[in-house]
């Protein structure tokens, strides 16, 4: 018996039968081997299409027959109705099937329909079949209707039926990625510059969204040319980079690494605008903060942005100390009674002219294992200026963000050279958590001992003279009980 003898009494009852099947599937679903699941799953789904395209010649012939019309409703509202499950989602797609297969007024069970040569009528064709589904095929026709105007008129079909195949392996999704090429290969003269320049105009870059102590929101819209210039920029920056020293691997999510990446190309950026500038590497968009002198030295309490639309953000005392060593950041620094004590600038970033220096004394950034040309380094204060490092090639470093970070983050401390050792190193890191805070503890001890000393020696030579004088003669105190010798 073929398709054509089976009444629609039969086929009631064999949708009937379906249906009760289904319900009680998963009680004996304990049966199946694993290799009849797949077989079942594949069998259902393909119950599945053949339904949904079952819904959409239903709601085709109601439509033609004037039933929704005489319902007082309109297609939508008659699918929601007599098909509850769809009042989830997908109603609407039924219903404008429906109606495009319905256009030319002609009863859809006798045959009449779209031409099948035309958009419509080649996705009616797959949608009756069960091939597509009503939500591709409603994308499938708008996408259509938008490039129709732009597109060659011989190119209508063979676009359609690219726009079915990809879409049913990948989703309407895949149609927007399509559109440039589309119009390349099929569109009028012209239309796909047309196309880039209406993108041009829809890109943008939204104003901060600041929240102090969380972090700060962008949108970010792009035409293709702006998205491919910067993920060339950021794609090498951003890859996985795991520690050449110890091995551990680059642990870092995929956002966080570009975000930083972003950041990284900001800031070369950034260096190169400045380089005709005299004095502190640096460029005039800096960013202002104001800290309590006692906050920046012991790490604790936070610094305020100044003067940007991002006034008002808290940064921790530790990125503070990170980014004062070669950034844009100008530190107001307080004293106990809130005066200015510092605008910290000239004094605290390194030359040009010792910039240079560092490029040619180090290469590279200085971090075990990497390799970071010197132009994508920045010059770390080997003793932080925060405590009181100098801004000398004697207390420098050229380190890559990545490792500016690392080393400020773990607190690592180098021995600057004052020449290549056997392995061409002027600078040797110290790997060691912690390091830094414990040279500079070594640092400072040598400093009280040698403050002690010289304070000791500042007494005698009040009391006694300088021994190297002898002009003057030596007296005891008053009430010192030895005699008396003149020099």
């Amino acid at each position: 018996m073929g398709q054509g003898d089976v009444g629609l009494a039969e086929r009631r009852f064999a949708v009937e039968a379906a249906r009760v099947a289904l319900e009680g599937l998963s009680s004996v679903l304990h049966q199946a081997s694993g290799a009849e699941l797949g077989e079942l799953l594949t069998e259902v789904d393909g119950l599945a299409a053949v339904a949904g395209a079952a819904r959409v010649s239903v709601t085709a012939e109601a439509v033609s027959r004037g039933e929704v019309a005489d319902a007082g409703t309109n297609a939508h509202g008659w699918v929601r109705e007599h098909a509850p499950s769809l009042r989830q989602g997908g109603a609407g797609h039924v219903a404008a099937m429906a109606s495009a297969m319905t256009a030319g007024g002609a009863l859809w069970s006798t045959g009449a329909g779209p031409d099948p040569d035309s958009p419509t009528g080649m996705v009616v064709g797959e949608v009756v079949t069960g091939r597509v589904g009503a939500p591709l095929a409603t994308a499938v026709l708008r996408e259509v209707d938008r490039l129709a105007p732009r597109l060659r008129p011989e190119a209508l079909p063979t676009v359609t039926g690219a726009l079915l195949d990809l879409g049913v392996q990948w989703g309407p999704s895949v149609m927007r990625r399509l559109r440039p090429r589309l119009l390349a290969e099929h569109g009028l003269p012209g239309e796909l510059d047309g196309l880039q320049d209406r993108l041009a105009s829809g890109a943008l870059l939204s104003a901060p969204v600041v929240e102090s102590g969380d972090l700060t929101e962008y949108r970010l819209l792009m035409t293709p040319e702006q998205s491919a210039v910067l993920e060339a920029a950021i794609g090498p920056l951003s890859a996985p980079a795991p520690d050449d020293a110890t091995g551990q691997r680059d642990l870092r999510p995929a956002g966080q690494r570009r975000v930083e990446a972003l950041t990284t190309v900001c800031r070369r950026s950034s260096a190169l605008g400045a380089a005709g500038a005299d004095g502190a590497a640096g460029s005039a968009a800096a960013l202002h903060v104001t800290m309590a002198l006692t906050d920046l030295q012991e790490r604790t309490g936070c610094a305020e942005v100044l003067g940007s639309v991002a006034a008002g953000t808290l940064l921790a005392p530790g990125t503070v100390r990170r980014v004062a060593c070669d950034a844009d950041l100008v530190p107001h620094v307080l004293g106990s009674a809130g005066e200015l004590l510092d605008l910290g600038r000239t004094v605290r970033l390194f030359t040009r002219a010792q910039r240079r220096a560092l490029w040619l004394r180090d290469r590279c950034c200085t971090y075990p294992g990497c390799g970071a040309p010197a132009a994508w380094t920045q010059a770390h204060h080997v003793v932080h200026w925060a405590d009181g490092g100098a801004s000398d090639l004697a207390n420098a470093a050229l380190l890559c963000q990545r490792h500016h970070t690392l080393v400020h983050t773990r607190g690592l401390v180098a021995d600057v050279l004052p020449a290549p050792d056997e392995h061409g190193r002027t600078v040797v890191w110290d790997l060691t958590p912690g390091s830094y805070d414990r040279h500079l503890t070594r640092l400072r001890a040598r400093a009280d001992d040698t403050d002690r000393r010289q304070r000791a020696r500042r007494l005698l030579l009040d009391a006694f003279g300088d021994p190297r004088d002898d002009t003057r003669p030596y007296e005891l105190p008053p009430d010192d009980p030895r005699p008396h010798v003149a020099a």
